[in-house]
């Protein structure tokens, strides 16, 4: 941190720097997870960034915090896009049209979804929070509005929704498989309409 008495001028390089460093790390943690998976090591991250690990942990305390952070432009299209939807004529589409999308993040990013969320005896992160607070009420809007418009059972709650996309995504073996799984969610077991 600056010394009180250091010019502003002169403080000003080392935001530009902690920025730069912030941007490395995440670019760098996302080619290593593309390629790897969530478990390749911290230090390996910094590294590649071109920091140090000091550096990296000043910015992303836990690495939690790193998968919520390389992903969290995802995961804002995603809430932007279910902000739009709840403007379709259409509120039972809407709600699937958004669930697709979804089920399809959480298929392509299975790994890092379950690293982001198991140990659940840690406490969570405050960056993982606010994602979650996110898609939670994203999901919730699209999902009440559905509701009110008679397209979904209105015994459904958000968290049993969510849960349950989750898992489809989870167990699927692709994004294709993911997206059947949620047209049998859906429409049920009931022969020709789960097709």
């Amino acid at each position: 941190m600056a010394h009180p008495s250091e010019p502003a001028a002169s403080r000003r390089p080392r935001r530009t720097d902690a920025a730069r460093n912030a941007q490395a790390l995440l670019a760098a943690a996302k080619e290593l997870f593309d390629e790897r998976g969530p478990d390749v090591a911290l230090d390996e991250v910094a590294r590649r960034a071109g920091v140090g690990n000091a550096t990296l942990y000043r910015h992303f305390p836990t690495r939690r915090d790193l998968i919520v952070a390389v992903y969290a432009d995802e995961v804002t299209a995603l809430c932007e896009q279910g902000a739009a939807l709840l403007e379709a004529d259409s509120a039972g589409e809407a709600l699937f049209t958004w669930l697709d999308d979804f089920v399809v993040h959480v298929a392509t990013k299975r790994d890092l979804a379950l690293a982001g969320t198991e140990n659940n005896d840690e406490r969570r992160t405050e960056l993982f929070d606010d994602w979650h607070r996110a898609m939670r009420s994203t999901a919730e809007k699209l999902l009440t509005r559905a509701q009110q418009a008679g397209a979904v059972d209105t015994g459904l709650g958000v968290d049993d929704l969510l849960a349950l996309t989750s898992a489809a995504a989870i167990a699927a073996t692709g994004t294709d498989h993911a997206r059947q799984l949620l047209r049998v969610m859906r429409h049920g077991f009931g022969g020709a309409q789960a097709q």
